[in-house]
């Protein structure tokens, strides 16, 4: 692996990012900004310099013939069936586009000859409730962090729309809108170097407490999001479930049930480091969702918003048509299925805090402006070796409202191996929002019932 010729990448990356100003308060004429020169979440509304990334005009708000039957739960269609790529990076030709790649994705075409990144017009999608909307802007001038894991004195919407800090970009992820509630029909797959995978379902029903249109939280609540996550296969895994509460201080409660011994645990495991269940060790809790759970064992330094390719609109990745043989191969995906875009993204760095525990000793984070979700991060190890990347494919389901990285990949640079969560494709549905559960649903006194029966 060529780590000199990767961490020279990096370190281009960050001499181009723009500079960021010292940690203040958002004041009250930054807030005004929002819906005027900047969206309703705090993303540049204008075009860039060169047309190359358009103006944002309110997200996809008018959807095509192909949307007249969809229901919730359906596969999303492609709305942009005739797009053809504009430009295609591949192994020959990478190093002329580094300074707008994730240095994983400089990696990944530089280890693989047969690896390409087509690059599509950009659309700018992303949109949501206009409850988020109003949400955010109060929140611009009242919001804070108490160190860098303690959200107060917000609702409902973005935290942070003109952010000060790289804490406040990831919170912004970490309690973006996706929808009030889902039930999400998941598989997560574990590639092997050869291209041979193993398939893992699971069954998962998450309420989300602080960004809930219908039932507003707040910070008061502490409560991010409930989750209950039952693994469906394989049979060593079968009947096993997880309860997690996602809290606003920075903590999380977890419960597990196993099957075999018929009872539940309190499972402090269930966060940092600690490896997924399934992955087979190619992805930690942390890792969920690009990024979840405690921020307390880093610091964070916004490095600053620049354009970069990452993978965006990604419809036909995951329709029904297109197998799972079909998308995955050895080291990556197929390239043929992918969709790239150029998008301007804030760039966040973490770096482990002396004497904190983590495999990772530095992070970078590529956040989506217009929807604040992570879209890739380079995760190195304690020798500052770029050891493993994470990839998302944002996706905005414009009739829901929500954006959310799906699939997303975890790949190990160093023994080629990856693992994706969330390709629905075989699935028979992908998520269904809206829907209500019982009181009671999400504790561990429900998590002993559902297990017994």
């Amino acid at each position: 692996m060529k780590h000199k010729t990767h961490h020279a990448l990096v370190t281009t990356l960050l001499l181009t990012a723009l500079a960021v100003p010292a940690l203040a308060k958002t004041t009250p004429d930054q807030a005004a900004r929002l819906g005027q020169d900047l969206t309703p979440i705090g993303a540049e509304k204008a075009a860039n310099k060169d047309g190359t990334i358009p103006e944002w005009t309110g997200g996809m708000k008018t959807l095509g013939p192909m949307f007249a039957n969809y229901k919730s739960g359906d596969y999303y269609p492609d709305p942009f069936p005739d797009d053809k790529p504009v430009l295609t990076i591949t192994h020959a030709n990478y190093k002329q586009y580094a300074s707008k790649l994730p240095a994983g994705a400089a990696a990944l075409l530089d280890h693989n000859p047969e690896y390409a990144m087509n690059v599509y017009p950009t659309r700018r999608t992303a949109l949501f409730p206009d409850e988020i909307y109003a949400a955010t802007k109060a929140n611009a001038t009242t919001a804070s962090l108490a160190g860098e894991d303690v959200l107060k004195d917000a609702r409902l919407g973005f935290p942070f729309a003109v952010p000060q800090s790289g804490a406040e970009v990831i919170w912004n992820h970490r309690v973006r809108y996706r929808g009030d509630s889902v039930v999400l029909n998941g598989a997560l797959f574990v590639v092997d170097a050869k291209g041979k995978y193993q398939r893992n379902e699971f069954l998962q029903q998450v309420e989300f407490v602080y960004g809930n249109v219908k039932k507003p939280g707040s910070t008061d609540d502490n409560l991010i999001l409930r989750l209950l996550r039952k693994d469906v296969s394989p049979p060593r895994l079968a009947g096993s479930m997880t309860l997690v509460w996602d809290k606003l201080d920075g903590g999380r409660d977890a419960w597990q049930y196993n099957p075999g011994a018929n009872r539940i645990r309190q499972a402090p495991i269930v966060a940092f480091d600690n490896p997924i269940a399934g992955a087979d060790g190619l992805q930690n809790v942390d890792q969920a969702d690009m990024f979840s759970g405690s921020m307390k064992r880093y610091s964070w330094k916004l490095v600053g918003k620049k354009e970069m390719y990452i993978g965006y609109n990604a419809y036909h990745l995951v329709r029904p048509e297109v197998k799972y043989d079909q998308i995955i191969q050895a080291h990556h995906l197929n390239p043929q299925h992918t969709r790239y875009e150029l998008h301007r993204v804030w760039v966040v760095e973490a770096t482990l805090t002396a004497g904190q525990g983590n495999v990772f000793k530095k992070r970078m984070f590529y956040v989506d402006e217009d929807s604040w979700t992570i879209a890739a991060v380079d995760c190195y190890d304690s020798r500052d070796t770029l050891w493993r990347y994470q990839e998302g494919f944002v996706q905005s389901l414009v009739i829901d409202k929500a954006v959310v990285a799906a699939p997303s990949v975890t790949y190990d640079l160093f023994s080629g191996r990856y693992v994706i969560n969330n390709l629905p494709n075989e699935q028979g549905f992908i998520a269904k929002f809206g829907q209500t559960f019982p009181a009671g649903f999400f504790t561990p006194q429900n998590l002993q019932k559902l297990g017994r029966n």
